[in-house]
Parts: C-alpha cells; sequence; structure tokens
C-alpha cells in the first residue's frame, strides 16, 4: 500500500459479469485511479504481489474459485483492501466474508458513487495506519496483557506460546479500541466508530463477526469467554489486565 498520494492507487476488479466490470473500470479510471480487470483470478495471489494492487473489488460469485475462497487464500498472505460484491441474497455469504478478512462490502445493484467512497475510505484508512506505524517504529508501540503482545507497527498479535497472527485492519482497530478501554463497555455504535470510517446500518454486524474472529484467536470460549466479555444490550468490554 502506498503511504505517498500524490502516486495513484491501483485497484484489481475481479467481476465476471462483463456489463458491472466496465461500469466499475471506467469509473474509477475517471477518478484517477490505474485500475485492471479479470473475470476470473485462481491466481489472486500472484497478481496482488506482481502489480501492486492496494485494493481488490472481488465478486462472490466467480468461475473457478469463488470470491469466499479467495478472499481466505489474499487474506493469509496479504494486508490488501478487500471489498466484496454480492448480491441481495448473500447475507450469510457476506457475514462469512467479513470472517475471512474482508474490509468491506457492497450489495448489487450498487451505485458507483457509493462504491467509489467505500473505496476511497478503505484506502485512506489503510494508507494512515501504515503512516501511522511508520511514525511508530522507534517507539515500538506494544499492548501486553495475560502474557500476549499485540505490536502496533506491524498489528501482530503474539501469543504467551509465541504464535503469532497478523490482524487485518478491522480486527486491529476493534481490539485496540478495547484494549485503550479494559473494563470498560464500548457500545456497538463506538466500536463500529472505531473500525469504519464509513456510513452504517444498525443492522451492520461486522462488530460480532469481528469479535468473534477475536476470540478465536485469543483461544476464548464462545460461551465463556475469558478476554472480551458480552454486556447483552449494551456492547462489549475487555476483561483481561493490560500492562
Amino acid at each position: 500500500m502506498k503511504v505517498n498520494s500524490n502516486v495513484p492507487y491501483r485497484i484489481l476488479i475481479v467481476e465476471d459479469d462483463f456489463a458491472s466490470r466496465s461500469l466499475l473500470s471506467s469509473y474509477l479510471s475517471k477518478e484517477g485511479y490505474k485500475v485492471t480487470e479479470t473475470e476470473q483470478a485462481d491466481n489472486l495471489c500472484e497478481i496482488v504481489e506482481q502489480d501492486q494492487i492496494d485494493l481488490v473489488l472481488l465478486d462472490i460469485n466467480l468461475p473457478g474459485k469463488d470470491g469466499l475462497t479467495l478472499t481466505r487464500e489474499l487474506r493469509s498472505v496479504s494486508s490488501v483492501g478487500i471489498i466484496l460484491v454480492t448480491s441481495k441474497g448473500d447475507e450469510i455469504d457476506r457475514i462469512v466474508g467479513l470472517e475471512l478478512g474482508a474490509d468491506d462490502y457492497v450489495t448489487k445493484p450498487f451505485n458507483p458513487r457509493e462504491l467509489l467512497v467505500r473505496a476511497k475510505n478503505l484506502l485512506w484508512r489503510v494508507r494512515d495506519s501504515q503512516s501511522a506505524r511508520t511514525n511508530e517504529k522507534s517507539s515500538n508501540q506494544q499492548w501486553l496483557f495475560e502474557g500476549w503482545t499485540l505490536d502496533a507497527n506491524k498489528r501482530l498479535l503474539t501469543s504467551p506460546d509465541q504464535i503469532s497472527d497478523r490482524l487485518p485492519e478491522g480486527e486491529y482497530k476493534l481490539l485496540t479500541a478495547l484494549l485503550n478501554a479494559p473494563g470498560s463497555i464500548l457500545s456497538r455504535d463506538q466500536l463500529m466508530d472505531a473500525i469504519h470510517d464509513r456510513e452504517w446500518t444498525p443492522n451492520d454486524r461486522s462488530v460480532d463477526v469481528m469479535v468473534g474472529r477475536l476470540r478465536r484467536k485469543l483461544g476464548d470460549s464462545p460461551s465463556n469467554p475469558h478476554f472480551i466479555l458480552t454486556a447483552h444490550g449494551a456492547g462489549y468490554m475487555f476483561a483481561g489486565e493490560v500492562g
């Protein structure tokens, strides 16, 4: 991801519908982005690395490997921005996509202007996050809690057994929001504001999905969690001891 805002961002559109792909490509190109498009991308990880892609617009329903499979593969090796393009009836797929590490989603038929705003916001968030990590390198900011470490420079979560996992942007922002207010209940609205620089709807389940992912990574039992507690009807609270 490019920190220098004068360098045009590279966006890859993976969409098998020619009309949708052409509309997106034309719209984003006019906004100054360098756009690459393809109808399928079984080798998506290689394309992203070779072409230095900053953001992938990824249709869920693709020939060959589907968008969910590609999201899982890509997120395991890259922190590139991922926006899923889904059909109106694909709510379960959208949730799974977020669980697999996608940053955002839009639903067909989509408004190109709305997608542009979401793409801009995601690119800005990742750029600003990278700039912040660059500025923090000398201080090596870390959160320590009960043998766990969260490295702000690398978004790296390390267990007491020294097993490390690089968190996606949304999970990192959610966990840091909780770590910065241990023992305090943060509402879903507060957490949504922390992880999304965009408008969101009351039925957006991003927070719940990301809490579930973080609990699994922290070894928390969903029925009896130790670190991230649910305050029913109110939000979530970090109950661990933060150093």
